[in-house]
């Protein structure tokens, strides 16, 4: 789609306009939201804070490269200031050994995307943010201890031990169904 016009209009304060670009992205940030937030709520104020960053850094929007990546990167960050703020307040989240389960590849399939979304939102804070920027966002271990402010160790640890935990969480899932 071509935002350009809906982006002029947005930056000259119409409002017709920005709720139509808050409208057109909303579902897809708040989808990016739920998978860095632990619950509803917390996607929530992420998407709200979201928009008012994309809304007041608008301006800077050149016109080059995609819109929607531009708008993603500001609801990423977003949720890693977010990140920030709980940990502060807090302490880091760290967990045990997680084992890891095997599991049946039909079990992986037949999952739903709300409930693979519940099991990601269900990992502590530092696991979910890494496996997030790593697995879905594309972030190299460098970029994202940089983001998180972390060792590289650190985020390739918190990885390897947010898979491990999914994999147990879809394991336990599976011997609930069967």
């Amino acid at each position: 789609m071509e935002y350009t016009r809906l982006i002029k209009r947005c930056k000259e304060g119409n409002r017709k306009a920005q709720k139509e670009l808050y409208d057109h992205f909303a579902g897809r940030m708040f989808f990016l939201c739920q998978r860095y937030a632990k619950d509803q709520t917390e996607a929530q104020d992420m998407l709200q804070e979201g928009f008012v960053r994309l809304f007041g850094n608008l301006e800077k929007f050149e016109g080059k490269g995609s819109f929607e990546g531009w708008a993603r990167r500001i609801f990423v960050n977003t949720a890693i200031k977010y990140y920030h703020r709980v940990r502060k307040h807090n302490g880091h989240d760290e967990l045990g050994h997680a084992e890891a389960q095997k599991i049946d590849p039909d079990a992986l399939s037949s999952l739903h995307e709300q409930e693979l979304l519940g099991l990601v939102q269900e990992l502590p804070e530092g696991y979910r943010a890494v496996f997030n920027l790593y697995a879905i966002e594309g972030y190299s271990h460098k970029e994202i201890a940089d983001l998180l402010e972390i060792q590289e160790s650190t985020s390739r640890s918190q990885l390897v031990k947010a898979r491990k935990l999914l994999q147990m969480k879809i394991h336990n899932l599976q011997i609930v169904l069967l």
